[in-house]
């Protein structure tokens, strides 16, 4: 017998977080009734039970209450905070999607169950396609995109280059650090600990890498490290820290350096006027370096040929990655803390529902 009402869990934004993580007190969970009969579903709308949400780094430049330069709008207090997710289709009232169909969308709420227009739904997976759902949130979803734009369109990797990495064992570390290396370049990364440091090495291929957590002083570092793998400098360099490690690789770029900024991950948690500068931009004009921020979305266009490569890349084993995987939407607030936590890696993600 088809369920008509549910009772749906939904996270909302009770109030924006100007400075440090956000938790309970800014983020509410609150459970609301919803219609999934058919006729409650406008035309051209589905009704989608959540299977999994992805929890990126960018959510958090949403909930500051300030307009500061980066990614989408700030959420609205009292609405319901949207994400990247995984769904089932529950009901439809679009001829193009059928009840069971995996869709995958940007701006899922996140929340237990929803009706969406199916028009914002970026395409349906192949649940035997051998690649597990949680990977299209992964390699395959923002933190892949990233890391492939970064790389590959405007990093132009190509062999022999010298690419340098970020936050190398995060969401879109771990893949850049990999398809710079199928490129055929030389690979060094920072991360945040000694086992993050092993893991892209061992697990990821990263020639070489180090935790930021133990050096005092970066510039000093990356010589040390440049004079044994890039000798003769950085070509590439995915930013997606900022702060004292963007200050450290400007000394160390090549002419005609590529720094695509995906992120700056360090200054998230403070209001701009209480971040630390960079005090060696005049390098970017002297070695002629082409740095240059993106967003995904501006990239929409290339999403098939990215997906198209990825696919093809997970299915032989080219790529791997690491997911951490919270249970139930009640952890929302814990996940987003966790991407702030040294001790993260990988990517995280919720498992809303369980994938029948």
């Amino acid at each position: 017998m088809a369920v008509n009402v549910v009772e749906s869990k939904e996270w909302y934004l009770a109030g924006y977080a100007a400075d440090g993580v956000p938790t309970t007190d800014h983020l509410t969970l609150r459970s609301v009734p919803l219609s999934l009969s058919l006729d409650s579903i406008p035309d051209a709308h589905v009704a989608v039970q959540l299977l999994f949400i992805s929890v990126d780094p960018y959510l958090r430049t949403r909930m500051s209450g300030q307009e500061d330069g980066l990614y989408f709008p700030q959420f609205s207090l009292n609405q319901v905070i949207t994400a990247f997710g995984v769904g089932r289709v529950m009901r439809s009232k679009d001829e193009k999607y059928s009840e069971g169909d995996i869709v995958l969308n940007a701006f899922f709420p996140v929340a237990e169950y929803c009706v969406v227009p199916s028009s914002v739904l970026i395409r349906k997976i192949d649940p035997e396609a051998g690649i597990p759902l949680p990977e299209y949130l992964s390699c395959l979803g923002v933190p892949g995109f990233a890391a492939w734009v970064g790389i590959e369109v405007l990093g132009e990797a190509k062999p022999g280059s010298n690419a340098f990495i970020s936050a190398a064992a995060g969401g879109v570390g771990m893949v850049a650090g990999q398809l710079a290396k199928l490129k055929g370049c030389r690979v060094i990364g920072s991360t945040g600990s000694d086992a993050k440091v092993r893991l892209i090495k061992e697990e990821f291929g990263y020639d070489d890498a180090f935790n930021y957590n133990k050096e005092v002083d970066f510039d000093a570092t990356l010589s040390k490290m440049m004079c044994r793998y890039f000798p003769n400098g950085i070509d590439i360099y995915l930013e997606n820290v900022g702060s004292k490690m963007l200050e450290a690789v400007l000394n160390h770029v090549n002419p005609h350096a590529r720094i695509p900024v995906c992120g700056m991950i360090s200054q998230y948690n403070q209001i701009w006027t209480e971040r630390e500068g960079v005090r060696n931009l005049l390098n970017i004009v002297g070695k002629e370096v082409r740095m240059e921020g993106f967003l995904v979305g501006s990239y929409l266009d290339r999403f098939a040929d990215f997906t198209v490569e990825m696919e093809g890349y997970l299915k032989q084993g080219k790529i791997s990655s690491k997911i951490k995987i919270y249970e139930g939407i009640q952890s929302f607030a814990e996940s987003l803390g966790s991407l702030f936590s040294s001790s993260n890696f990988g990517k995280v993600v919720i498992e809303v529902n369980k994938p029948r």
